[in-house]
């Protein structure tokens, strides 16, 4: 059986033969035997040299980049644009940190939707002299969101809500409205 790597063979960075003693730089078997090392070592040091491209979400292969997205704890919607993706799991560190804030919403909004985002908010806090488990039930606090997108349709209604789930206080109610 033979396996054979599709496409043209990777020139090795860093060849074998120039790494022996000089006598074998010039005999024709120690160079042949040597580059059939090459090759096979060739595919295995390219990746290797190019980590810090493949740790880079705007840089890295499309299936690279949901592999980084599950690496950060980001839940991809397969419905956003590839540069939507890139761009989320390029800024999750900072999502992350401003999760359940307003200034969080609207970051996490502004990377998700091509358009315009309009976000009004009920405001204020709620302070109790005791500590409870539960968010106050007698105040009410809510979020509407207003999406207008660039390319009408272009927009998954659904993954705009998961968005709003996510970065949005949990206590807080939210409606959206996408304005076509």
């Amino acid at each position: 059986m033979t396996v054979s790597i599709p496409g043209p063979p990777l020139p090795s960075p860093y060849p074998l033969i120039d790494h022996l003693p000089a006598v074998f730089a010039e005999d024709r078997f120690a160079q042949r035997f040597t580059a059939a090392f090459d090759d096979v070592l060739a595919t295995l040091i390219s990746p290797i040299d190019c980590v810090g491209a493949y740790l880079d979400p705007l840089l890295a292969p499309p299936d690279f980049v949901r592999w980084l997205a599950d690496w950060f704890g980001v839940l991809l919607d397969e419905s956003w644009p590839e540069s939507a993706q890139r761009a989320v799991v390029a800024e999750a560190v900072d999502l992350f940190r401003m999760r359940g804030t307003m200034a969080g919403l609207r970051r996490h909004l502004a990377v998700v939707v091509d358009g315009e985002v309009t976000i009004s908010e009920s405001g204020g806090t709620s302070v109790s002299t005791r500590p409870r488990p539960d968010p106050p039930a007698d105040v009410e606090h809510w979020v509407r969101v207003t999406v207008r997108p660039r390319v009408p349709g272009a927009l998954s209604e659904a993954a705009v809500e998961a968005v709003i789930r996510a970065a949005k206080p949990v206590h807080i109610t939210h409606s959206l409205e996408v304005v076509p």
